[in-house]
């Protein structure tokens, strides 16, 4: 397909199918899972699609436009134009158009020339500008990631070396920044559909498609996985996609019990300064880890990584001696005799 050219599955930019809601299987699929799980997309809650045009964002735009009558969300769409490609303004403006023809509110934002030079940078630039946009409408953020997004996340967080957290991957419902729970949430209700899903629901309903060439390009990791190693896994394995995504959130799940059982085991530790570090020094280092990072997290301090985690393990094991770290964002943590306490950043940090 050329650059900026459009599928138009049977239909074109200008034509409207009827809005009033033709019931189909896909809808009943979608609507069932709502009803089952209301936490996916709460009825009433104001709601900012992320849409880039493609099959799976456009599936879940129309999807929703047609049962927002039985759900009552205020739905707003968002499309970011990174200027990858020489067609990327005709795409931003076509969809511009439909969702006007659709009276859809939609907002369309233009990454600045040479910031969104790679993936990392592309999707930093996308979340903190639907962070903005979210939250001065008080919505959530919704995206069209399935379970074939899903499987391709596993095998590349595999591929990187990972931990709980990342198997379980492209979490149904989670902060959209920093896991920080007061902020904008990112919802993703099409978890239950594959790509092959999506394709057929545009097909279904003759929902346009815009095609990204950049979705394409070998230079980009997740498309190769996608393009050259998810067919051969799926000719040897059909299904494995689907399998991994339900892998994936059993993982997720797990994550979340092992999180509520390390709170709850803290509780014998606390102290009015912080933590007892002669119990918490005693306990098995695997466990002694765990609670250090859901403790420091749930205190406020940013993330750390597998190996900093490690090396607090073993000094703060029984018999050490008393001593501090510094930690991301200018927190510090001190222990000496029974106490490890935790000094938050300097005001201005």
């Amino acid at each position: 397909m050329g650059t900026g050219q459009r599928s138009l599955n049977s239909h074109t930019v200008g034509e409207q199918r009827p809005l009033a809601l033709a019931w189909s299987p896909w809808h009943d699929r979608l609507h069932r899972r709502l009803l089952q799980q209301p936490q996916l997309l709460p009825q009433g809650r104001p709601l900012l699609l992320a849409v880039s045009g493609g099959q799976d964002s456009m599936a879940l735009l129309v999807l929703l436009q047609e049962l927002q009558r039985l759900h009552h969300w205020p739905l707003r769409v968002w499309h970011g134009d990174h200027g990858w490609h020489p067609g990327s303004g005709v795409i931003a403006a076509e969809l511009r158009s439909w969702c006007q023809q659709r009276d859809l509110p939609v907002q369309v934002d233009q990454a600045p020339a040479g910031d969104v030079s790679s993936e990392a940078s592309a999707r930093q630039w996308r979340y903190s500008q639907l962070q903005h946009h979210a939250a001065q409408l008080g919505a959530d953020v919704v995206t069209g990631h399935t379970a074939s997004d899903r499987a391709e996340t596993l095998l590349l967080q595999l591929a990187r070396g990972t931990d709980l957290a990342g198997l379980g991957a492209l979490r149904p419902v989670r902060p959209l920044i920093n896991d920080i729970p007061e902020v904008v949430q990112l919802r993703r209700p099409l978890l239950c559909f594959s790509r092959t899903d999506t394709a057929a629901v545009c097909r279904d309903l003759a929902i346009p498609i815009w095609e990204d060439p950049s979705n394409q390009s070998a230079a980009f990791a997740r498309n190769r996985i996608r393009a050259e190693v998810l067919p051969v896994l799926e000719q040897l394995h059909p299904g494995c996609s689907q399998r991994m995504a339900e892998l994936a959130e059993r993982t997720s799940q797990l994550r979340d019990t092992q999180q509520e059982l390390s709170l709850l085991a803290l509780e014998p530790l606390r102290t009015s300064t912080g933590l007892d570090r002669r119990r918490l020094g005693a306990l098995q280092p695997t466990t002694r880890r765990q609670l250090i990072a859901v403790w420091l997290q749930h205190q406020g301090v940013p993330g750390l990584n597998a190996a900093l985690l490690e090396e607090l393990s073993e000094r703060l094991a029984v018999g050490a001696a008393g001593s501090g770290c510094d930690l991301p964002g200018g927190w510090r943590l001190q222990w000496q005799g029974d106490c490890l306490s935790l000094r938050p950043p300097a005001t201005g940090h």
